[in-house]
């Protein structure tokens, strides 16, 4: 039976790195994939490119990458760098996960060095909460609660610890490669390698997991508990 996966990120490009390739191993076994970014990212334009021309562009490789995983993009209508963190964007959010219902989210640690990354994770926490409870007329769609698991981004290591390692597929594994491709930045940008840093990193937390591949999450310490019948 399959299921619903959304991963959340404050750009179009975050959550393709940090938790794609765990999507492409649950669309390769038949479940539904959702991105979602709550900016387009659009003010990491290149020299030649204006922001509006590359936040249209951004759009299309957000699209190109879930269509490689047979999912769905969503892409917010918020700037770059100007996310707000009020509650009109958490209940769109928790309208969001109410109406796909997603079995997990993926989402940012709520320590970083970029301002949309630690807004985006508080929105997310608290929009999950929302779905969750009887809001009355404020929130659209039936209640929902979808536990929630940290990616892991460079850019928000402070504080970060894997808890939970994901193993994937080699076949997954070159889907994402695949998939990742269709992001300018991602193969272009000048100031990180983002493409040798994550595709490397899956190697590496595939060796800790005693596979070949995976990608590792953290999760808040009141998720960490070991149930153990004797």
């Amino acid at each position: 039976m399959s299921s619903v996966y959304m991963a959340i990120g404050a750009h179009i490009g975050d959550v393709e790195l940090t938790s794609g390739l765990v999507l492409a191993d649950l669309a390769l076994k038949g479940h539904k994939i959702i991105t979602v970014a709550l900016t387009a990212g659009e003010r990491g334009n290149p020299p030649h490119m204006d922001v509006e021309t590359y936040r249209k562009q951004k759009i299309n490789e957000a699209k190109a990458f879930a269509s490689l995983l047979n999912g769905e993009a969503i892409v917010f209508d918020y700037n770059d760098g100007e996310l707000p963190n009020n509650e009109k964007v958490r209940f769109e959010v928790a309208e969001l996960i109410r109406k796909y219902k997603p079995t997990l989210i993926f989402t940012h640690w709520k320590e970083s060095m970029h301002i949309d990354h630690k807004k985006c994770s508080e929105i997310v926490q608290d929009a999950t909460f929302y779905a969750g409870i009887d809001m009355g007329n404020k929130i659209k769609g039936e209640r929902h609660f979808s536990p929630t698991y940290f990616s892991e981004n460079w850019e928000d290591s402070e504080g970060f610890v894997p808890y939970i390692y994901i193993p994937c597929s080699e076949e997954a594994y070159e889907l994402w490669k695949k998939a990742l491709q269709t992001h300018w930045f991602v193969t272009n940008s000048k100031s990180f390698k983002y493409y040798d840093y994550y595709t490397h990193l899956a190697f590496v937390r595939g060796a800790l997991a005693r596979k070949t591949y995976a990608q590792a999450f953290a999760v808040l310490e009141y998720q960490k508990k070991i149930v153990r019948e004797l």
